[in-house]
């Protein structure tokens, strides 16, 4: 039996178009529903754009085929959990800025225009904690099945671009960044001279 995972349905998919024709997405849809696997149109699209599928002609008819060496049909195996991992890796390492936490939701942020690329790659990482993602141009959101899940699978992006916390890192604008548990005794200081320049000017109208 093919298991019931992205890996397994693309090894299918794989199999149906090297060894039948198949001449639309829809055709493509009902076999894989005989064989176990309900899947929608977008998925099955994402997945034959992956796999390299291409029309080709035959007899008067064109069908799907996933060329091979000398672009025949032969059947090509479908990309590992290894391949996929390290695709997900060198992504989130150029891609990913931000992730943080709400609830069951993990919103992560991208440079513009790469939201959608990133998000591709994460629904094709096959991950248990991931429920669906929706993308826009820098943001994506991810479902999770609870906040657990969300903390975990953050911390699994974040060590996977190379960052060690959620937070966007400082912006220079050139004043002194100080850190949250340090006490800022020039700004309190600077409070007190204007509260100290406001008591002379009251006392010098009056």
């Amino acid at each position: 039996m093919i298991p019931q995972t992205l890996a397994g349905r693309r090894q299918l998919i794989l199999d149906i178009l090297g060894r039948q024709s198949v001449r639309s997405q829809g055709d493509l849809l009902e076999i894989l529903s005989q064989r176990g696997f309900a899947v929608t149109q977008a998925t099955l699209s994402r997945d034959l754009v992956e796999l390299g599928a291409v029309k080709v002609r035959e007899g008067k008819t064109l069908v799907y085929a996933v060329p091979g060496e000398g672009g025949d049909r032969t059947a090509r195996v479908a990309p590992g959990p290894e391949e996929v991992s390290s695709r997900l890796r060198r992504q989130c390492e150029e891609l990913l800025v931000t992730a943080r936490v709400s609830a069951n939701l993990v919103v992560v942020r991208t440079p513009s225009g790469a939201a959608s690329y990133l998000a591709s790659s994460l629904d094709h990482a096959d991950s248990a904690d991931i429920l669906g993602t929706i993308a826009g141009d820098d943001t994506i959101v991810i479902i999770t099945s609870g906040e657990a899940e969300s903390r975990a699978l953050v911390n699994r992006l974040l060590a996977l671009s190379g960052r060690d916390r959620s937070d966007p890192p400082p912006t220079n604008l050139g004043t002194v960044q100080y850190p949250a548990d340090k006490p800022r005794d020039d700004a309190r200081l600077a409070l007190a001279t204007d509260s100290n320049t406001s008591t002379d000017l009251n006392k010098e109208y009056r």
